[in-house]
């Protein structure tokens, strides 16, 4: 539980600090002054700021700044990520080195750079991951590339497929049928094929464990072939050379950008049209046992995983919704298209409601994360009381 624990603030901190530095960094290019830019979060434990006089002083716990003239620097109890305050909810602050001060794209650059650092981090994470190695599909893998730790991974499963009703998910490896290896997808193709209506043996690898499945490939209506009802890929770790590592990250990180945003467009095509939430929705209970069970699996894919984060956590915060980045976007475009702002208590009621919103979400989220990896937690129980 520890490990788990430890590598999950690990990699939310490293996460939410890069999208604080994001916005931090684009406040000081144009000209405004956070009034505070902080590692963790509240209580503070100390923080150091440059006073009228240009000295540097020192303040811990609630004391006041009162003689700031510069950001103050923070360190937190809370070791998760970091936070900017950049005045923006502040309704008094209207001079040239505040929020309000700034013009509207300015605005939107600022409120729109933590976004924009969190799809750099996924490229950087990426790129750094293919230098040493990342597992990934190999079509159209370059000459170039070198593959090593080459398997046969399950990538799509039919409803009620053998597959699906033996037990079989999506990730799965197939490591032997009938204690046969087989190096070429195609070959263990040909294999199943030829066994319609027999019992076969599948030892399968499920991140660190193996486990053995008993299935009865049929004739599948969509290929006319015989099979188990799913979709296989050859996948391995893939590395390029250094510069080539670095295109090949930005080009994966797009890839990546865009097959979560089709997921989220299905997510909300579903929602609208009453189909309801995926199962797959997971909120911090689950990422964190997930981000376990992925450390668990090596170093190359914890980068991966994190990276997906990463990008996840900038789309979900540029969505048009109260209290996200993209919702106090919205609220500039407003103000550019009526030519005056929404009024400041309008829309610190609106961001309130909607922090509210999340905050009941977060807690339906949890409460289906704690149902879907009980197991996960018993076991965790079973090491403490034990």
């Amino acid at each position: 539980m520890l490990f788990t624990i430890i590598i999950f603030i690990l990699v939310l901190s490293v996460l939410v600090f890069a999208h604080e530095l994001g916005h931090f960094v684009s406040a000081r290019v144009f000209g405004l002054r956070p009034k505070e830019f902080g590692f963790g979060f509240p209580p503070r434990l100390f923080g150091v700021y440059k006073n009228k006089e240009g000295r540097w002083k020192k303040i811990f716990g609630k004391e006041d700044a009162a003689d700031a003239a510069d950001t103050v620097y923070s360190a937190n109890w809370i070791p998760l990520g970091g936070f900017v305050n950049l005045g923006e909810d502040d309704l008094n602050e209207t001079g040239p080195d505040s929020f309000a001060g700034k013009k509207i794209w300015q605005r939107a650059i600022i409120l729109s750079a933590g976004v924009a650092m969190n799809i750099v981090l996924a490229a950087i994470l990426i790129s750094i991951g293919f230098i040493f190695g990342l597992p990934r599909s190999l079509d159209n893998i370059p000459p170039e590339a070198s593959v090593t730790g080459r398997k046969i991974q399950i990538v799509q499963i039919l409803p009620g497929s053998p597959a699906e009703k033996a037990g079989l998910k999506l990730g799965d490896v197939i490591a032997e049928i009938d204690g046969r290896r087989f190096d070429d997808y195609r070959d263990l193709q040909n294999y199943v094929d030829g066994k319609v209506g027999k019992n076969l043996d599948y030892k399968i690898e499920r991140g660190a464990e193996a486990k053995n499945f008993q299935i009865r490939p049929e004739v599948i209506a969509e290929t006319g072939k015989g099979g188990a009802g799913v979709a296989i890929a050859e996948s391995g770790i893939v590395r390029y050379p250094f510069f080539q590592a670095i295109w090949e990250g930005i080009k994966y990180t797009a890839l990546m950008t865009w097959g979560i945003l089709l997921a989220f467009y299905e997510l909300f095509k579903g929602l609208l049209f009453g189909r309801g939430v995926s199962a797959d929705l997971a909120g911090p209970v689950g990422i964190a046992a997930l981000t376990g069970q992925v450390a668990r699996m090596g170093f190359a894919y914890l980068v991966q995983f994190a990276a997906m984060l990463s990008i996840n956590l900038a789309i979900i915060n540029f969505l048009p919704f109260p209290a996200l980045d993209g919702g106090r976007v919205l609220f500039l475009i407003i103000e550019k298209i009526k030519g005056r702002p929404v009024k400041r208590e309008l829309e610190a009621l609106m961001h309130n409601i909607g922090f509210s919103l999340l905050m009941v979400l977060v807690l339906i989220v949890t409460f289906r994360d704690l149902s879907r990896f009980k197991d996960f937690f018993l076991r965790i129980w079973e090491k403490v009381v034990s």
